[in-house]
């Protein structure tokens, strides 16, 4: 197998400025303890619960997927899906997203203390509708990730494209920072074993932290893709494993923690200490 992983490579890199909004591929990205540079920085807090707006509870923040969220020099860009421009530090970018929301949100770069989201059972929401108030018990944020960013728990995610694959699903439906190539034949779901495995990618080295859970958000429109049941059903009846302590989950790619920082760039070779 370590001839086999010494063939990993970057085949795509990956920051989603906003939370929950379609994000933009990248060249090279700089990591540190703290995540993907200008990665999910920016959220909206529901003015009503003071929670933060996540599409994880579909039936209240599923249009959030169908805007888009670039980061430049001037700062965040967002792109409504009637394609009117806006930007994070706009006087009107509340009240166009509000407008958009259906509820009063407030776009923020400041994460509240212990911040909450709400998590609606994924496989409920595929049973019933996403519009079906389901069980959606309140997770924090960002529990394994320093700084201010509005992670879900850990500072980067990855993917294989041989998990992809056997899915049948698009990258972008799993927002992951890194997509990472596999050669023919290698294993689906094999980052289930990286865990506590070091790796060195770049300039960087990370540190496997565990497979990722999933929720609803891939099987839910994304910009110009369709609904995607199977994005959750395929691992649903593959790869259920024991996740951080939450139980044993539907899980599908890795996240991961930033040891030394640096900067990665797609086609970097991906090695295993």
């Amino acid at each position: 197998m370590s001839s086999v992983r010494e063939q990993l490579r970057v085949r795509s890199l990956h920051r989603y400025p906003v939370k929950s909004m379609l994000g933009e591929s990248l060249g090279a990205l700089f990591v540190d303890a703290n995540g993907a540079q200008g990665d999910r920085r920016f959220a909206l807090i529901d003015a009503a619960s003071g929670r933060v707006a996540s599409a994880k509870q579909a039936r209240l923040w599923r249009k959030l997927l169908l805007c888009s969220a670039t980061l430049d020099t001037e700062g965040v860009t967002i792109e409504m899906p009637n394609g009117v421009t806006t930007s994070a530090d706009k006087d009107d970018v509340d009240e166009l997203l509000s407008g958009l929301l259906g509820r009063r949100v407030h776009l923020t770069d400041r994460r509240p203390a212990r911040a909450m989201i709400e998590r609606a059972d994924p496989e409920q929401v595929l049973d019933r509708g996403v519009d079906v108030e389901v069980d959606a018990p309140l997770l924090e944020l960002a529990q394994a990730t320093p700084g201010g960013s509005f992670t879900d728990l850990a500072p980067l995610h990855a993917i294989t494209t041989a998990t992809l694959e056997r899915i049948g699903a698009e990258a972008e439906r799993y927002r992951p920072n890194l997509v990472i190539a596999t050669p023919p034949r290698y294993r689906a779901y094999d980052e289930n074993r990286w865990t506590g495995r070091l790796l060195t990618v770049g300039g960087t080295t990370l540190r496997v932290l565990g497979p990722t859970p999933r929720c609803v958000i891939p099987t839910l429109e994304h910009g110009g893709l369709p609904r995607a049941p199977h994005a959750l059903r395929s691992p649903a009846a593959d790869n259920r494993v024991d996740a951080f302590g939450f139980g044993v989950l539907p899980c599908a790619g890795t996240y991961l923690e930033v040891i030394a920082q640096g900067t990665i760039n797609t086609d970097d070779a991906i090695t295993f200490r």
